[in-house]
């Protein structure tokens, strides 16, 4: 087969430059029969094979593959032949060839047998139908490489989508995402399409029936949607959000971002988000900003009150005041401990009440066999045995962080006063209970300046930090105001206060 190029040379040669088939022939070195198919189109030939190759060694195993690949159908779809199970069974059956030649021509079988996709345009009624998926990508977040777990809800008739990112795709994630999503939006679709996930689905059913997650059920029901769960293995049936969440991971986190927290790496892919309202898709006649605007009005509106996307757990207090969670252990202060307490989870935080009072916040920690403590939760104990104060693990931790005017003060207090000096310490350790550390860190660092070191002396430096003394300005003389001068100075007049006396 020769080239295009080669094919050009030819017909320029013959109906350009008017040489005959043979001088073209002995010039270009081409048979007659090559010049003349050249000759009859511009188009290249297409190779067709006229017959199977031979296969000597593979041939005669040919039926039994056939056979093999035909049992494998009627099995259990994860317990059919793979293509290594098939070698070896004709391998015991007496086959000497090569694998790679079974894998081709099991590959051809079935690339014959499989039918390709056929798919319907769809289209969508404004504020009616939206469809939601996880993705993963890789962030730089405080200078730590993690795969993170991406969130992606998405309009159909606006093709609006939000995008948020968690450490872990957690129910609590799951339904925190919706919210922040309905916020976005401005209301809440009618309807919403999901895969079989586990924090929506419980067991899948005949058909589309689905036993739904008892928290899922309870949270579409706060927000009076309804919920449509696809085909197992049919992803296409949400086919827009599956490509946004493409979209987005392309555009949004490429390069690989690097942040200080999940926090801001939101607010990277918010900001993603409102920007891509610009952006007009093939096909629509207005931006994607403009088709919402049109939507926004087809949405349910919003509760009054959002959903707890929260997962709670009753908990029990440990002689540590701390408590357990997926194997993580949170403080709780130590003056306020009670026996029964219950734990919320949300997605990036942990809160611990007793009753409807909140005695402790922590960040969530999404490690394994993990401490977190709040150091002034242990500040009550510390000052009624300040011998532990060295070894504390919360204090010890604390201790790397704090400014070194902290230490300074301990050491100050210890030498005025060896006996009492970590005891009048922790005092002023627990001022942070009240005020922000960086107006503790100023009040102590005065403290030390003017020579009070005590917790009244920090107490008083915090004062005047907040409330610093105005200056009374003089009083300035005026001539209509010359009555002023004379007091003072007047004679007293005793029988006023005769008159005072008898009332």
């Amino acid at each position: 087969m020769i080239s295009v190029n080669d094919r050009e040379c030819i017909r320029r040669a013959y109906f350009a430059k008017h040489k005959s088939i043979r001088e073209i022939a002995r010039e270009l070195g081409h048979s007659r029969k090559t010049v003349r198919k050249a000759l009859e189109s511009a188009e290249p030939d297409q190779y067709t094979l006229q017959e199977q190759r031979p296969a000597p060694i593979l041939g005669s195993y040919k039926e039994l593959i056939d056979q093999l690949l035909d049992q494998s159908q009627k099995m259990p779809r994860k317990q059919r032949y793979t293509t290594h199970k098939i070698y070896e069974h004709i391998r015991a059956a007496g086959y000497t060839g090569s694998e790679s030649g079974v894998l081709g021509y099991i590959a051809q079988k079935r690339k014959e047998k499989k039918r390709p996709q056929r798919y319907i345009p769809l289209e969508f009624d404004p504020g009616m139908d939206a469809q939601v998926d996880w993705g993963e990508a890789v962030a730089n977040i405080a200078g730590k490489l993690m795969t993170v777990q991406v969130f992606v809800i998405r309009l159909n008739y606006s093709r609006r989508a939000f995008v948020m990112a968690f450490p872990a795709q957690k129910q609590e994630a799951f339904f925190e995402g919706h919210v922040r999503g309905f916020h976005y939006f401005g209301g809440v679709p009618h309807r919403i399409a999901y895969d079989n996930l586990k924090a929506a689905v419980q067991e899948i059913l005949q058909g589309h029936t689905r036993k739904e997650q008892e928290r899922f059920v309870i949270f579409r029901s706060h927000y009076l949607f309804e919920s449509h769960f696809c085909t197992p293995g049919q992803g296409h049936e949400k086919g827009g959000v599956e490509h946004e969440v493409g979209f987005s991971r392309r555009n949004y986190l490429v390069p690989i971002p690097e942040v200080a927290s999940f926090e801001e790496l939101n607010a990277h892919l918010l900001a993603c988000c409102l920007a891509d309202d610009l952006r007009q898709v093939d096909g629509q006649a207005v931006t994607i900003g403009q088709a919402w605007e049109m939507e926004k009005s087809y949405l349910m509106p919003l509760q009054e009150r959002d959903f707890d996307c929260c997962v709670n757990k009753p908990v029990s207090l440990t002689p540590y005041s701390q408590v357990e969670f997926e194997t993580n252990s949170y403080s709780v202060p130590a003056d306020q401990g009670h026996p029964k307490l219950v734990l919320k989870a949300y997605p990036f935080r942990i809160e611990i009440l007793y009753g409807n009072e909140v005695l402790a916040k922590h960040p969530r920690c999404y490690d394994r066999h993990q401490e977190v403590f709040d150091p002034l939760h242990y500040l009550p104990l510390l000052e009624q045995r300040p011998g532990a104060f060295d070894h504390a693990k919360p204090i010890r931790r604390w201790r790397k962080q704090w400014s070194p005017v902290y230490e300074q003060l301990l050491a100050a207090l210890k030498e005025e006063n060896p006996n009492g000096g970590v005891r009048e310490f922790v005092r002023v350790l627990k001022l942070h209970q009240e005020y922000p550390a960086e107006l503790v860190e100023q009040a102590i660092t005065q403290s030390l300046k003017f020579g009070c070191i005590h917790v009244d002396g920090v107490k008083l430096c915090l004062h005047q930090i907040q409330y610093p003394a105005v200056p009374i300005p003089p009083l300035q003389h005026s001539s209509n105001q010359a009555y002023l001068f004379q007091v003072g100075s007047q004679p007293l007049d005793l029988h006023r206060y005769e008159q005072l006396l008898r009332g």
